[in-house]
């Protein structure tokens, strides 16, 4: 496997994913420069979220249209314009349209990225290229709060988006020269009614959970634009049972290791979006720490993450997919829950510990789900396999912190009061209790699920037989 290929797709991923988050400690000080509210400037990162639902269905079409290489460059042309037009807005809409800008090239360089990898990569090499591609995902929204809050406090905001124009740079002639030429192929043409209808549904549904996590907006509107982007889902379903050729294919639902990842995986990220969003609050809001402090309290966890990359390989070739994953799924939820012991008197050292392990096991998950939603998926089907993917995590992502921030409401709600620790340690117990569903889909895999990717070798034995027969 040639490392710098997954290296390079890290590098960019880690720029979009941190880019994310990055604003969240930021976002007095924009609003202040911009003559807005906070909480108004929270439409920012909901158009980000919105941009990235939107256009992140189309990209696996256009990457079988014009060709992997080119679109992955493209991304990141268009995601760095967006930068340095989020650092010299001068008004709330610019400032909200660059956002938007920056989350089209987001969502073409994320599953596109992916598709390079699965693309160039052997089967036999995919986990341990898919461990280099999984540490942005788990470090860049750690790593955002507390490198906004530094660069805001000692330098200014708007190098937040600066600093993304010669990493952008780097990469744009780093994956001129050695990412491999994937041929553009013949795809069929484009289903504008799906598009519109996966867009609207995906948009709507982000928009919504968005507003009513971060309610920069009546509640009312953020319930209307869920409902009406589940309908346009319902709607989408109905579309592409019946079209040829379906922008976001749900055939590949039928390939069992697949489905496994994809139900799974989804469960799974509602605590990866929960955790962020809860963990800073509760140690600002219940501990009384600083922003700053609270994030790099919270960055240990990338710690946890890195080492992943290391091991993971070697212990799925050991255990396989199956056995992975269903510990990967009871661990993290034990771990969650484990958060909401955290009080302020726990030992800095405790809670660190916690917070690295728990990063540990997230990036174990998702290297091997990653993996695995590619194990059997043919190298024809990998562009809507990347898709599909791409969508279900940002749904669940976003599913995570709406569900995370109704939980607060609710006890909120209930108690007549302002937020206090019970209530981030009652939301962490439910979390957790929701992360713990994710293993129930990897009990119904084979043993041998995936075995020509991870290596297994009890599969072995089994599946000479079949060939045999």
């Amino acid at each position: 496997m040639n490392r710098i290929v997954p290296l390079i797709l890290a590098v960019a991923l880690f720029m979009e994913q941190m880019d994310s988050t990055v604003i969240a400690t930021s976002l007095p000080a924009i609003a202040a420069d911009l003559g807005v509210g906070p909480i108004t400037l929270k439409l920012a990162l909901t158009a980000y979220m919105v941009s990235l639902a939107t256009f992140i269905p189309l990209s696996g079409w256009m990457a079988d249209r014009f060709g992997a290489k080119r679109i992955f460059r493209f991304a990141i042309l268009v995601f760095v314009a967006g930068s340095i037009l989020c650092a010299i807005s001068g008004s709330l809409l610019a400032f909200v349209v660059s956002r938007f800008l920056q989350g089209m090239g987001g969502a073409m360089m994320t599953p596109v990225a992916r598709l390079v990898l699965v693309r160039s990569t052997s089967r036999s090499e995919l986990v341990s290229a898919m461990a280099l591609l999984t540490i942005p995902a788990l470090v860049g929204p750690l790593a955002g709060p507390p490198l906004g809050g530094f660069i805001t406090t000692y330098f200014s905001w708007h190098w937040i988006f600066l600093i993304n124009v010669p990493v952008g740079i780097v990469g744009y002639v780093l994956s001129g020269i050695y990412l491999p030429d994937i041929q553009a192929a013949a795809p069929p043409p484009l289903d504008w009614k799906g598009f519109l209808l996966s867009a609207v549904a995906a948009s709507g549904t982000m928009f919504g959970l968005s507003v009513v996590s971060l309610p920069a907006l009546p509640p009312i509107i953020g319930i209307a634009s869920t409902l009406i982007g589940l309908l346009c889902a319902v709607l989408y379903v109905r579309h592409a049972r019946r079209h040829p050729a379906p922008l976001l294919d749900l055939k590949l639902f039928h390939d069992d290791a697949f489905r496994a990842a994809a139900i799974g995986g989804t469960l799974f990220r509602i605590s990866v979006g929960a955790v962020p969003f809860l963990m800073p609050l509760m140690l600002q809001v219940g501990f009384g720490l600083s922003p700053f402090q609270s994030g790099l309290v919270t960055f240990t966890g990338a710690i946890g993450a890195i080492t992943t990359k290391f091991i993971a390989k070697r212990v799925l070739s050991f255990t396989g997919f199956r056995t992975t994953l269903i510990a990967a799924s009871i661990f993290g939820a034990a771990l969650t829950f484990v958060n909401g012991l955290f009080t302020p008197a726990t030992p800095f050292w405790f809670m660190a510990g916690v917070l690295l392990i728990a990063g540990f096991v997230r990036s174990f998950f998702f290297t091997s789900v990653n993996a695995l939603s590619f194990a059997d998926i043919g190298d024809e089907d990998a562009s809507k396999a990347t898709s599909m993917s791409a969508v279900l995590q940002q749904m669940s992502l976003a599913l995570g912190v709406a569900a995370a921030g109704t939980i607060l409401e609710i006890e909120t709600s209930l108690s007549g009061t302002h937020l206090e620790l019970q209530d981030f340690q009652t939301a962490f117990m439910i979390i957790s209790a929701l992360t713990l569903t994710a293993a129930i889909p990897f009990l119904a895999m084979a043993k041998n699920t995936g075995a020509t990717v991870s290596g297994h070798r009890m599969a072995a034995p089994e599946a000479e037989t079949t060939a045999v027969k």
